[in-house]
């Protein structure tokens, strides 16, 4: 289950988007706190150029076959710099089916395209599986961000950066 393709966001995945921004459990990973409404998110979906020039981020489906699993990103990008953040969230029933390698891939292949320089991810050091995403994509860790992310039980945690240089 692993011939992925990244496509353009539809009208049509509100649904989807819908689902995976109202998971409490996904909030603590991002900076979003409350739920987002379907009005919210249609709004989003009718307004975005999708466009990563344009919107300085960009939003994908990725698809497995005819199955929508989840989306992946690249945000906070830089065109001085030639970087973006990379992101990753997949709906709950794909966790675990070894899809996030092959969808990192191929953010890897589009930030290349896109002819950026590097690649980047902050993660939070609880989140394991993540941890082992980015090593394993040959993402090198540079640093660590002490006492970085609120966590739902009022603590604070690190956050680890990961870099993966391209085009260099």
């Amino acid at each position: 289950m692993s011939n992925i393709v990244l496509r353009a966001i539809e009208p049509e995945d509100l649904e989807l988007v819908y689902r995976i921004e109202n998971i409490p459990d996904y909030w603590h990973w991002g900076p979003t706190t409350v739920p987002y409404s379907r009005y919210a998110l249609r709004q989003y979906l009718q307004e975005t150029q999708n466009d990563l020039f344009a919107d300085r981020q960009v939003r994908l489906v990725a698809q497995c076959g005819a199955e929508a699993v989840g989306l992946a990103d690249l945000t906070d990008f830089d065109p001085v710099h030639q970087r973006a953040q990379v992101g990753i969230c997949l709906l709950p029933e794909y966790q675990g089916k070894r899809l996030s390698l092959p969808i990192l891939q191929a953010l890897k292949d589009y930030a290349t395209r896109l002819h950026l320089r590097q690649i980047y991810a902050v993660v939070s050091v609880t989140n394991t599986p993540a941890m082992h995403l980015f090593a394993s994509a040959s993402f090198n860790h540079t640093a660590t961000l002490h006492s970085w992310l609120h966590l739902q039980d009022n603590t604070f945690t690190d956050a680890a950066v990961w870099q993966l240089l391209i085009n260099s």
